[in-house]
């Protein structure tokens, strides 16, 4: 069933992309093979933030290639186009990838209210290449922790699931539905959710969350109908809700420092490391993501990562 699940969200995605495949062609054609996708959330003025994940945890050129073939593990910062495609913001995105070839362009148009369209988007794109075992959506604020190898943690924690049917794993949380058009994640369909004080049901915080094939082939085929709320997070907890899917709250991907603890926030991770509970991921909450990346990760590898061979220890 899964593997006709994939075919069917191949076939619609191929035609929603505008491609057109003869029925032979779709039967011959054959999905990459991997083990996860790592979808890098990204935007046109994120170049530095790119920059400084190539200079941490994304390994670039031969190295990523490498990984992907040896290892299944596929890697792609996710970017549609511009309001005005083939403008400067396209020319420059295209002139990066042709240096670093580590991007996945998505028919979609950027904007900060289309998140939710663009989580969609990557999805179904996503399961019309790669026949993977998870699909990973994380920001490109975000640092996992490893030094040279990517995710040694995140393929370690995925392997644990990999079993089990229909998976959505995540730090799970459900906050508070926001009625005031000032705040910074206002709900303007926040009436869906009951009286005035209501929380979300329990979703995956958008940093980082991994969903096995199946949902993914799932969302692929009903993309049509699936409704987008103004979080992109909280839409994808929707996708999901109505279905039979086991909810894993994985504390390893919570590993951001709150707030009030912004000053020496590696050592929160430290201690997770030193109580047994290496964190998968690490952010900042003071500066939306990594201040100073380059320099500061590399204290946070040496605090909680696993070294520049976790990733090949993993048996995949």
């Amino acid at each position: 069933m899964s593997t006709l699940e994939m075919e069917l969200a191949l076939a619609r995605t191929v035609q929603s992309n505008g491609q057109h495949y003869s029925l032979e062609k779709l039967a011959n054609h054959t999905l990459q093979k991997a083990f996860v996708v790592i979808g890098i959330n990204t935007a046109f003025s994120s170049r530095k933030r790119r920059d400084s994940l190539r200079q941490t945890w994304m390994p670039k050129g031969e190295k990523l290639r490498k990984l992907e073939k040896e290892k299944g593990i596929v890697i792609r910062f996710v970017i549609g186009h511009s309001a005005t495609p083939g403008g400067v913001l396209d020319r420059a995105v295209d002139s990066e990838d042709a240096e670093h070839k580590d991007f996945l362009r998505l028919k979609h148009v950027e904007g900060y209210h289309e998140l939710s369209t663009k989580t969609r988007l990557y999805f179904s794109t996503a399961v019309s290449i790669w026949d993977a075992e998870f699909y990973l959506k994380v920001d490109d604020d975000v640092h996992l922790n490893c030094s040279m190898c990517p995710v040694g943690m995140l393929t370690s924690t995925l392997a644990k699931y990999r079993s089990k049917p229909r998976i959505y794993i995540g730090c799970m949380k459900s906050g508070p539905v926001l009625s005031q058009k000032e705040d910074k994640y206002y709900e303007p369909e926040y009436r869906k959710f009951g009286e005035d004080g209501n929380k979300y049901f329990r979703h995956a915080t958008g940093q980082l969350y991994a969903i096995s094939k199946d949902l993914a082939a799932y969302i692929s085929i009903n993309s049509p109908i699936l409704h987008r709320y103004a979080n992109e997070d909280v839409s994808l907890g929707s996708w999901l809700l109505g279905l039979e899917v086991e909810h894993v709250d994985e504390r390893s991907m919570c590993c951001g420092t709150p707030p009030v603890t912004t000053l020496f926030w590696f050592l929160d991770c430290e201690w997770k490391a030193q109580a047994g509970n290496v964190c998968v991921a690490s952010f900042d909450w003071s500066c939306s993501g990594i201040c100073n990346s380059v320099r500061r990760m590399k204290e946070v590898h040496d605090s909680c990562g696993e070294g520049e061979g976790a990733v090949w220890n993993v048996d995949l």
